[in-house]
């Protein structure tokens, strides 16, 4: 399953692991490629950890190694070593530019057909965004804090795009979610989400819920 990485703050890693996160953006923004892939394979030997997709902490732009390599026009030996470990096609940026998006505004045409979208799963273009806010309600509600708030808010965390499931082979991700001490198993089934969500602390639950264009359906039933 996908993992989604929703970490946006330097405070959220140990030190040693914040410094990689930052070396992987430093590189990626000066189309240092051997450098990218080498923290790339670090990280994933060292701690089973899948950076592709994940921009740099405290940053505004949400660019990944593939948006940088698209905005440099990288080689296409490049962009297709960034496919083969799973970046993704139609993640956008803080702006919502994908690295199509972005090869094109840039000239880079000869990256345009290896950075097309492929659609494996239809959904229509109206839902998408529906979908997107139900799921983002669900995960707030169900990762409360005492003060009232949410986990995912108090933390910044980047929630899940909907999009992005609609390029997977298997369109299903993980998210987990600091102090949840569990997260969300969220599954595209046709045009609604399937999500399984697990809170592993005092008075913990697992559930599973639907998402659908029109709201959240609940366990016990009824609409959030």
């Amino acid at each position: 399953m996908a993992h989604w990485d929703g970490t946006t703050r330097p405070d959220s890693l140990k030190d040693e692991y914040a410094a990689r996160r930052h070396r992987l953006a430093d590189a990626a923004r000066d189309a240092d490629w051997a450098t990218v892939f080498g923290v790339l394979d670090e990280v994933r030997a060292k701690v089973n950890a899948h950076w592709v997709n994940s921009a740099r902490l405290g940053g505004p732009s949400g660019y990944t190694p593939l948006h940088q390599a698209a905005w440099h026009g990288a080689p296409a030996d490049v962009v297709q070593r960034l496919l083969a470990l799973g970046a993704w096609r139609t993640l956008r940026t803080g702006d919502g530019s994908r690295a199509v998006d972005i090869a094109g505004q840039r000239g880079h045409h000869h990256l345009a057909a290896l950075l097309r979208p492929e659609i494996r799963h239809h959904l229509p273009y109206d839902e998408i965004g529906p979908l997107r806010h139900h799921l983002h309600r669900l995960i707030r509600h169900r990762a409360p804090r005492k003060d009232g708030t949410d986990l995912a808010t108090g933390q910044g965390l980047r929630l899940p795009e909907v999009e992005v499931l609609t390029e997977l082979r298997h369109p299903a991700c993980w998210f987990p979610v600091p102090g949840m001490y569990g997260g969300f198993a969220i599954e595209l089934t046709g045009r609604e989400l399937k999500v399984d969500s697990w809170i592993r602390i005092v008075d913990g639950s697992e559930r599973t819920d639907r998402v659908t264009a029109d709201g959240v359906h609940l366990q016990e039933g009824g609409l959030l």
